[in-house]
């Protein structure tokens, strides 16, 4: 009886139960929260569900994942290797299309870029370092995989804080931008039905991932591998002879690295490293980002509606930041609730496809200066 009672005391203390802090605790809760909002409300399962789940596991004391799968999904990060691949599939999901055919919706995705630096100066203004500031300000661009990247590269200690902002408003993105697109349009501009876009050949389809991967992978090398990766993707898509690839690329491999990306995203998540103040400010300022940069979409969306005599709707705007395709839903979401006859998801898939780019534009540009 006493060396049951022996062995029993060693189970118990070697358990996670006497080592677990009040700050574990509020983690386990805050993932409640997530998983909460992922599978009742519907935010983005996808991504929430497995951010959510990972934060529980990162909270458990003693867990051992300094070797096994969980240390290897975790490198995965950390090395950035999860991040071209998610870009992959993204490139091959994604038509790029509306925006080869209007390329003036360009200049939407770079205004979204807008609230990338206002954050930057907000960070520096708050203490952080210009490395710090640079790898929060990219939140604004509602890109998990580019901020994950850029932080890796120029703020791995801030990474946790970082990716769970970056993805939760990339979540949340049906539920920030509504009310900025609504104060800053009126009903009569939402109400705008747009003309049809002008049939892109196959060839034009061909040639933009080719030409877009050597002219900015020459002009920022240090994001070669996100621009590289998106861009084969869509060729994979376009190409008519690697079907098999795109398919993979778009489902199989995507959904595989979604679910390591998101979890490694949550496993970052324990309560000594999150809970801090300067968590709240990354969070704060990610969120301030955001709401700047679709706000700069939509404004640069009304100047383009006033200059083309009322044929641009500024809704699709508050596309330009690169969560795609959701920021587009929002925009014909928007659009249909103005005016159930319009139909403004292809218009606004050029601004969203030109945010990725933007974004991964402005994650080089940084490394080029801050690196």
């Amino acid at each position: 009886m006493g060396a049951f009672a022996v062995a029993l005391h060693s189970v118990w203390a070697d358990s996670g139960y006497i080592s677990l802090h009040m700050s574990n605790i509020i983690m386990m809760i805050i993932a409640g929260i997530l998983l909460y909002l992922a599978i009742v409300k519907g935010f983005e399962p996808l991504l929430l569900t497995p951010i959510a789940f990972g934060c529980i596991l990162a909270n458990f004391p003693n867990n051992g994942f300094e070797e096994g799968v969980m240390h290897a999904i975790s490198m995965g990060i950390h090395f950035e290797i999860f991040p071209p691949l998610i870009f992959l599939g993204v490139g091959a999901m994604t038509d790029f299309g509306p925006l080869i055919a209007n390329p003036n919706t360009l200049w939407l995705g770079a205004a979204a870029q807008f609230g990338v630096f206002i954050a930057l100066y907000g960070a520096m203004s708050m203490g952080f370092t210009v490395q710090q500031a640079a790898s929060i300000g990219i939140i604004g661009g509602a890109d998990g995989p580019t901020a994950i990247y850029l932080a890796t590269k120029l703020a791995p200690e801030i990474l946790g804080a970082v990716a769970v902002a970056a993805y939760s408003y990339m979540s949340l993105v049906p539920l920030i931008q509504p009310p900025v697109m609504r104060l800053l349009t009126t009903k009569k501009e939402r109400e705008i039905k747009m003309g049809q876009l002008r049939h892109v050949s196959k060839f034009e389809k061909i040639l933009f991932p080719i030409i877009t991967t050597i002219v900015i992978s020459l002009l920022l090398p240090s994001i070669s591998a996100l621009i590289g990766m998106l861009m084969l993707g869509n060729l994979f898509r376009e190409s008519g002879v690697t079907d098999r690839l795109a398919d993979t690329a778009q489902n199989a491999l995507i959904n595989i690295v979604t679910i390591f990306l998101a979890l490694g995203t949550g496993l970052t998540m324990s309560g000594d490293a999150f809970l801090r103040l300067a968590t709240i400010k990354i969070i704060l300022l990610g969120l301030l980002a955001f709401i700047v940069g679709t706000a700069a979409g939509v404004l640069l969306g009304k100047v383009m509606c006033y200059f083309s005599g009322g044929k641009v709707n500024p809704l699709i705007g508050s596309a330009g930041v690169s969560a795609v395709p959701m920021a587009a839903r929002v925009s014909q979401i928007e659009g249909q609730r103005a005016n159930p006859s319009n139909y403004l998801l292809m218009h606004a898939m050029g601004p969203n496809v030109a945010g990725v780019i933007g974004t991964a534009v402005a994650a080089g540009t940084m490394l080029a200066m801050f690196g």
